[in-house]
């Protein structure tokens, strides 16, 4: 196998391990099992929104690493050199814009007027799992550990 085709597929998995679920009916493993307290009210709005991706140095370090050594294979001596600066600059640059787009995902704010009279906005991605959420939906706004879902 080619080093270049090792290497892009270890950015992808490396990539598709740091994706974290912020839909409503994601948990971690901190949350299991914990006490969670809900608040319960009528949804005012629905809003679609996007959830930017990631951006740590994984995908910047697996672009420059495979740009590296993309750019010194062209051509040996001064012009290897200068190539695989060039390929490892770029290549990072594409990286990390891979990684943002990979982890990138639809979401929603989600408006409730809750029982008490008080309005609170919530953001979670979409959840395939979830039915959609309408205006005038009754629904419950889960609290735990600094974290908040809303869920029907």
């Amino acid at each position: 196998m080619n080093t270049k085709l090792i290497l892009s597929l270890s950015a992808v998995l490396l990539l598709g391990a740091c994706a974290t679920g912020k839909s409503g009916d994601v948990y971690t493993r901190d949350q299991v099992r914990q006490v969670q307290t809900y608040k319960v009210g009528v949804i005012e709005h629905v809003n679609v929104v996007r959830i930017e991706g990631t951006q740590s140095q994984i995908g910047t370090t697996a672009g420059t690493i495979a740009g590296g050594i993309a750019g010194s294979s062209t051509s040996k001596g001064k012009t290897g050199e200068v190539a695989a600066v060039l390929g490892a600059v770029v290549g990072g640059m594409v990286g990390a814009a891979a990684e943002e787009a990979y982890t990138r995902e639809e979401g929603l704010e989600i408006a409730i007027k809750l029982e008490d009279g008080s309005h609170i906005s919530v953001v979670q991605a979409k959840s395939v799992n979830d039915a959609e959420f309408k205006v005038g939906d009754t629904v419950r706004v889960i609290e735990s550990g600094g974290v908040t879902r809303v869920t029907h």
